[in-house]
């Protein structure tokens, strides 16, 4: 079993004895999330592709905390934002704007990208550094900025 899922199964676990409703609900909530994805594909998630599905999770609990704060639910923002708390916990730790620009530097150079065309290829060596570790959105702005 990938060591992030056994991780959740275990903290599921220790929110039940200690009756933290709120946690539990969350962990269940990316512990289906997970499970949806390993029935819809007919695989068992490694900890790589675990790690995507709490990206996407981070994104989705992002647009949330947006659309209620436009709409003045501050109530739904403070849910939204110890949800996200908790899935974050899980993610590894987000890399410096440093760490990123050198490891652009060497994808382009990997890749011997020189223009917009070649972004693929370098997105391609990217997403996997940086899965869980930087907002891939941001990166492919940067990476456009760079080639362009």
């Amino acid at each position: 079993m990938a060591e992030i899922k056994q991780r959740l199964n275990d903290d599921v676990k220790t929110a039940m004895r200690n009756r933290d409703r709120e946690r539990l609900g969350t962990l269940r909530m990316i512990l289906a999330a997970i499970k949806q994805k390993e029935v819809d594909e007919r695989i068992e998630l490694d900890d790589t592709q675990i790690l995507g599905v709490l990206d996407k999770m981070t994104k989705q609990h992002r647009e949330s905390i947006a659309q209620f704060e436009l709409a003045g639910r501050r109530d739904l923002v403070e849910k939204e934002n110890k949800e996200l708390a908790i899935v974050q916990s899980y993610l590894p730790a987000q890399l410096s704007d440093e760490e990123i620009q050198a490891l652009l530097k060497q994808a382009i150079q990997e890749t011997g990208a020189v223009s917009m065309q070649d972004m693929g290829k370098v997105m391609a060596v990217l997403k996997p550094k940086l899965q869980g570790r930087a907002d891939i959105g941001k990166i492919s702005g940067l990476v456009k900025a760079k080639l362009s």
